[in-house]
């Protein structure tokens, strides 16, 4: 509020004594005094720079000026009024955007969910961004993130556990007719490997499960990618066996896209989570998207 704008609560003040015709009406209503009424009219005739009432020892009226300022004070409690019950609402029935930062290949997966909360929850919009990079969750005003694997340093994240995932190979069919058959690790050495390439920009291996215990190696690459989502293209395109996450390639799974090659060296792969910022009461518009996220990645994958 500036210097020059009047107080609510003298305009407020001016308003009842204009509506009762009278200050002890007014300071009745209000609560107060007919002293406390009557400068706070004094204060706002003073900011305005002129006379609001005629007063007389029978009646009070309005000025032309006070009759003036009276429908644009009425207009502006009003205006407020009406805000204070639209957040009252809002508070009770979540609306408004939320803002998601997801991953890129794990992110599609969501958008089924996201069909859910706006069936239910018609009044809450989302803005959802589908990047492999690692953004600022605090800084770029994020309500919810979601992250694979590691979580950053920093106490100033909520944190919920969303789901597990497994690393899997998977290739098409087309691919795997043209090779020979692939029965052991040893026989992965002779594929064409697509190979991730994270933002530190070292090549990631691929983890495997052999002879009761996890090892990495690092096959000849046929295509190198930093995009999760290319990493499932490549695969169905036929370029060569990727590493995927089991719930990225599993509806491709179902669709015939992908195939999966060796299950018996499959792993466990990073666990994924949902960062909401600290130093807020979560707003029901993020309760009910992080309530939503946890209920579609809560049960398991069929093996």
């Amino acid at each position: 509020m500036t210097r020059n704008t009047p107080p609510i609560h003298d305009i407020a003040t001016f308003v009842a004594v204009a509506e009762h015709a009278s200050f002890t009406r007014a300071a009745e209503q209000l609560g107060t005094s007919k002293s406390n009424v009557g400068k706070a009219v004094q204060r706002l005739e003073g900011r305005l720079g002129t006379r609001l009432f005629q007063r007389t020892t029978r009646a009070v009226r309005l000025t032309e000026e006070g009759q003036t300022y009276l429908e644009a004070a009425r207009a502006a409690l009003d205006g407020l009024g009406e805000a204070e019950t639209a957040l009252a609402a809002r508070r009770e029935e979540p609306a408004g955007r939320v803002r998601i930062d997801a991953p890129l290949g794990f992110g599609r997966l969501l958008f089924p969910m996201f069909v859910s909360v706006r069936e239910r929850y018609p009044k809450v919009m989302l803005e959802l961004s589908l990047s492999d990079r690692q953004s600022d969750a605090v800084g770029e005003g994020w309500d919810i993130v979601v992250r694979i694997g590691a979580l950053p340093a920093g106490g100033d994240m909520t944190v919920r556990k969303l789901c597990n995932l497994r690393l899997g190979l998977y290739a098409s069919a087309d691919y795997l007719r043209k090779r020979e058959p692939i029965a052991a690790v040893k026989d992965l050495w002779n594929q064409e490997a697509i190979i991730f390439r994270a933002g530190s920009g070292q090549l990631r291996p691929w983890t495997v499960f052999e002879a009761g215990s996890t090892t990495e190696i690092s096959p000849r690459a046929s295509l190198i990618l930093s995009d999760g989502r290319g990493m499932i293209d490549a695969a169905i395109a036929g370029f060569g066996i990727a590493q995927l996450f089991d719930r990225v390639s599993y509806p491709h799974i179902l669709s015939g896209e992908l195939q999966r090659v060796l299950p018996e060296a499959d792993v466990e792969g990073p666990p994924v989570h949902a960062l909401i910022p600290l130093g807020r009461r979560m707003p029901p518009k993020t309760r009910v998207v992080l309530d939503h996220l946890v209920e579609a990645l809560k049960s398991p994958l069929p093996v």
